[in-house]
């Protein structure tokens, strides 16, 4: 079946360029839109399946159009942005505001460039038709209020502890694994934890290495807990996480009797990166699996599946988000298919399940 797509880019030749990558991949009928303007006028007259959406356009802006679809007509936004600090911190806010995925757009010749990234452009609105929308979109105005109150004198005060603050507590973790449609989720399950959550999280979250110190900063903002990059290897404390970096894979190591996350480069054994099968499997052999917790979300493909259903086998709890509020139920949908689910939930129930297992 043929898909619709519209293009909006204030840039003819990347409307060019992206056009021809998705009328050559098959399978798409593709309209183009130079504008936030034109696109409202498009999506309402063609009610394409997917739209891909610019940032930067003169007159009405990316997450302005993006804001005002997903308000008035909503439908799966795949955002094509730049790989710049600044293209980071708007994508990650677009991604909170309902878009579905994204394409790092590359710098330099566009027709050039492009075509490096045209397999994904064309993987990521492929599996962006028929995406559940609305869902993480339906998060921000939630996410934006617990990132005011974080923001507060007294969340403020019961924030962050430092390392030396926490006590000291028995080996526990949990882990967490998303991709497609992760970061909104992302937000809104940390910002539910308790800043006394007794044990670590470390969290696996298909993006790329660009974006990852933003999302870190976004998700500290919106949360009690403290939230860190994996840059080097970081002791594992209560009440705080770690993400993983995009160009890489994280995993736990011990260093003596303490327990480590680290990044290693992403292994080729792995599709996707950082790798939550890779995350899990080094947890299985550092951990008792009775005392893992760990927890996959919305994606595409079936990353982490495995070892979740091999860690839930094992004794340990897992937890995999329910279809009705997963943008994409891939990962999380093959987790329950293989039997290796101890809950199956929405995401808005997943935070209060890990707090009742973590004590």
């Amino acid at each position: 079946m043929t898909a619709s797509v519209l293009v909006v880019d204030d840039s003819a030749l990347m409307r060019k360029v992206l056009k021809r990558i998705l009328v050559d991949a098959g399978g798409f009928e593709v309209f183009t839109a130079r504008d936030g303007l034109d696109a409202l006028e498009q999506v309402q007259r063609i009610q394409p399946d997917v739209v891909t959406m610019d940032i930067n356009m003169p007159g009405m802006d990316g997450l302005s159009c993006l804001t005002r679809i997903m308000q008035d007509d909503p439908r799966p936004v795949v955002v094509v942005s730049s790989l710049s600090e600044h293209g980071a911190l708007v994508t990650l806010e677009a991604l909170e505001l309902g878009a579905v995925d994204y394409v790092p757009k590359p710098g330099g010749t566009v027709s050039l460039n492009m075509d490096q990234v045209a397999t994904e452009i064309v993987a990521k609105v492929r599996g962006a038709v028929g995406a559940r929308v609305g869902r993480a979109g339906g998060l921000a105005a939630r996410m934006r209020a617990d990132r005011h109150r974080a923001g507060g004198v007294e969340a403020t005060q019961r924030r962050r502890r430092s390392p030396s603050q926490v006590t000291s507590t028995p080996v526990d973790v949990v882990l967490i694994g998303s991709s497609t449609g992760g970061p909104a989720v992302l937000s809104m399950l940390l910002s539910a934890l308790p800043g006394s959550l007794s044990a670590p999280v470390v969290v696996a979250q298909h993006i790329p290495a660009s974006f990852t110190a933003s999302l870190a900063n976004r998700l500290n903002e919106a949360s009690a807990l403290g939230v860190h990059e994996v840059t080097r290897p970081q002791r594992l404390e209560p009440g705080h996480v770690y993400i993983g970096r995009g160009d890489a894979d994280v995993v736990l190591a011990r260093q003596g009797d303490v327990l480590i996350a680290k990044s290693v480069p992403s292994s080729p054994n792995y599709n996707w990166h950082p790798s939550v099968n890779r995350l899990v499997a080094s947890a299985r052999h550092l951990v008792d699996p009775r005392r893992v917790v760990a927890a996959l979300l919305t994606g595409m493909g079936d990353d982490g599946a495995a070892e979740l259903a091999e860690l839930h086998a094992d004794g340990g709890r897992t937890i995999a988000e329910a279809e009705e509020t997963a943008v994409i139920w891939g990962m999380p949908g093959e987790l329950v298919r293989r039997g290796g689910a101890t809950r199956t939930l929405p995401n808005y129930r997943i935070a209060d399940q890990i707090s009742d297992w973590v004590r």
